[in-house]
Formats: structure tokens, C-alpha cells, sequence
């Protein structure tokens, strides 16, 4: 009996408690708010290329998790001029929150005229700092580049001419050349000889690659901080008869890429995990407009945005060891 009298006591409490929070927090589930109508969009560049089917399945599985509308939009090549337009588009729809691939600072208009338009955005992959974005979302660039590096000369050895491939002008790269720069020159016997563009075309990284293979024989690494530049790099290789003599350290983790790597044509590659930051993106934003947190007793007059500013969603180095359970199966 006295097992039972204290179960019923607890029981008792947990009632007490629970009709406490709900008159005082209004959780009741009957008038919890309905979010299945919130609309969610993530607006990006380059929609084609492989890297970001990630984009589109971390919105897909917000959507999902959260109860909400998501999608996913934007021109399938680099074209600014066509992704602002998509931009325009989609504030009209006055979604409730954007999630917007940073590429260039040319974007911060178009992102702080959605904010002022009251619709809160967080960039994703490549960040606008000088916007009025609530949060960016993303790898630390500088030390994805950085472990790259490290990567690299571990399979040279610390020594010998290394060349980076990239697309200049994007912030997000950039960052990942410079923790290339500096991993290597913590290896004196190392150099960097030269920085190509790939125009994040995999023909274009490719001829890049073999011009690169021409103007120094001796050659020792090559590394890509851009989805493209690796599938060019590998096919550049082969074709020089290379495979080995130069090891390839690439970007990102499609299956082409992946492929070259269990065919030891690429030794490794420097994964984001690219899914988190749409998913974590709009978990941003849905809170915002459904689970303020009160940092103060009135956030918006004490000018705080109830948001994490940057969220890292860091990197994994993929080569033999581990590439086959990276492997997209659609």
C-alpha cells in the first residue's frame, strides 16, 4: 500500500505540474500553433552541380522534422543576376524565413530588402557579413583548407611544389585557400607555385589541372577547395599518366570523386557536411518565429536577435579508409 500511495502522490505532482505549465506557457497541445503552413525557402547558385543535393536534402529533412513548407530554388548555373531575381521572387511570397548560399557580397541588397520586408534570412556555405542576416550557418572555412593541408603533406611527406585550385571571388574559398597557405608553410620543404581557377566547371578544372601538369613536370600535389576541382584534377592526371606520381587532395564528396578514390586516382577529400546547414538554417529561423527565447525582457528593444550567430558544422577527411560509406545512393 505505501508503494502505491507514493505513486499516486507523484502522479498527483506530475498533474499539478502539467496543468501549471499549461495555463502559464500555454503549451496545450490543442493550442499549440499550427506552423504546417510556414514557408521556409533556401535560394542558391549552382543548383546543378552534385554538392548541392545536400542543400536540397537538409531542406527536405527540415521540412519534414519540423512540420513546415520548405523548398529549394535558384538559377542552376553561377548567375547572380538570375539568383537575386529568384531572391525578388521569393520575398514577394513573404515566406517565413530565407536561407541563402552567401556567394558574393553583390547579394547584401537583395538579403537586407527581404529583412526590412520583416522576413529574417540565414545565409548557408559562403556568409554576408556585411547583410542584415541573422546567422550564417556553415564550415569554418579556414580550417577546412587548413586540415587539407595538413592532409596533404602527410602524403608528401612535407616536401615538394603543390598547386591549389579554386574559383576566385567567393569569400568561402578564399578562406580555404589561406588555411591551405598556412598549412603548408608549416612544411618548408613544401610551396605552393600556383593558384588556377576552375570556374567551378569541371572541363575548365580539368584543363587547368593539365596546364598546371605542363608548366611543372615535377609536380608533387595538387589541391581543390571546390566541388569541381577535383573530378578535373583526376581526369587531368590520368590522362597525363600520373595517377600516384600526384596526389590529389579534393573537395567535397560526390560519387565521381568518390569513385577516384577507391581507384586511387584522388587520395582524399575534405567533406562538409553539407546537409546541417540548410537543416540547421531553418531551425534558426523556426524559432524565431515559434520558440523565442527570452535573453532579456525584450529582446527586440535590447537588440538582441535570439539566434546563434555562427554555427560551424566542421569537416571530415574521406579517403580509402571510410569513402564507401559517404556514397549517395539515388
Amino acid at each position: 500500500m505505501r508503494i502505491t500511495a507514493i505513486t499516486l502522490s507523484i502522479v498527483a505532482i506530475a498533474l499539478a505540474a502539467g496543468c501549471a505549465v499549461k495555463q502559464e506557457g500555454g503549451t496545450d497541445a490543442k493550442a499549440a500553433k499550427d506552423t504546417s503552413k510556414q514557408l521556409y525557402i533556401e535560394v542558391s547558385a549552382l543548383g546543378a552541380i552534385d554538392y548541392f543535393y545536400d542543400h536540397k536534402l537538409g531542406m527536405e529533412l527540415a521540412g519534414k522534422y519540423l512540420g513546415v513548407r520548405t523548398e529549394y530554388l535558384g538559377p542552376t548555373d553561377f548567375d547572380m543576376a538570375a539568383m537575386v531575381t529568384v531572391l525578388e521572387q521569393a520575398i514577394a511570397r513573404k515566406p517565413n524565413g530565407l536561407v541563402v548560399v552567401g556567394f558574393e557580397p553583390s547579394l547584401n541588397a537583395v538579403v537586407d530588402k527581404a529583412v526590412e520586408a520583416g522576413i529574417p534570412v540565414v545565409t548557408v556555405d559562403a556568409d554576408l557579413p556585411g547583410s542584415k542576416r541573422v546567422a550564417f550557418v556553415g564550415t569554418g572555412n579556414y580550417r577546412a583548407g587548413f586540415e587539407g593541408g595538413r592532409k596533404l603533406a602527410a602524403l608528401l611527406d612535407g616536401k615538394g611544389k603543390v598547386a591549389l585550385m579554386t574559383k576566385p571571388g567567393q569569400s568561402n574559398l578564399e578562406e580555404r585557400i589561406r588555411g591551405y597557405k598556412d598549412a603548408v608553410a608549416k612544411f618548408p620543404p613544401m610551396e605552393v607555385v600556383q593558384v588556377a581557377d576552375t570556374q567551378s566547371d569541371p572541363t575548365v578544372a580539368a584543363q587547368a589541372a593539365a596546364a598546371l601538369l605542363q608548366k611543372f613536370p615535377d609536380l608533387a600535389g595538387i589541391a581543390c577547395v571546390e566541388a569541381a576541382g577535383g573530378s578535373g584534377a583526376a581526369t587531368a592526371v590520368k590522362e597525363a599518366g600520373k595517377v600516384g606520381k600526384v596526389k590529389i587532395v579534393s573537395m567535397d564528396r560526390g560519387n565521381d570523386v568518390l569513385e577516384y578514390i577507391k581507384d586511387g586516382v584522388i587520395s582524399a577529400t575534405v567533406a562538409q557536411q553539407t546537409a546541417l546547414m540548410p537543416f540547421y538554417a531553418v531551425q534558426i529561423l523556426y524559432n524565431l518565429n515559434n520558440r523565442k527565447i527570452p535573453i532579456s525582457s525584450d529582446n527586440a528593444k535590447a537588440g538582441v536577435s535570439g539566434a546563434p550567430e555562427v554555427i560551424d558544422t566542421g569537416v571530415v577527411i574521406i579517403d580509402k579508409t571510410n569513402y564507401e560509406y559517404f556514397m549517395r545512393k539515388r
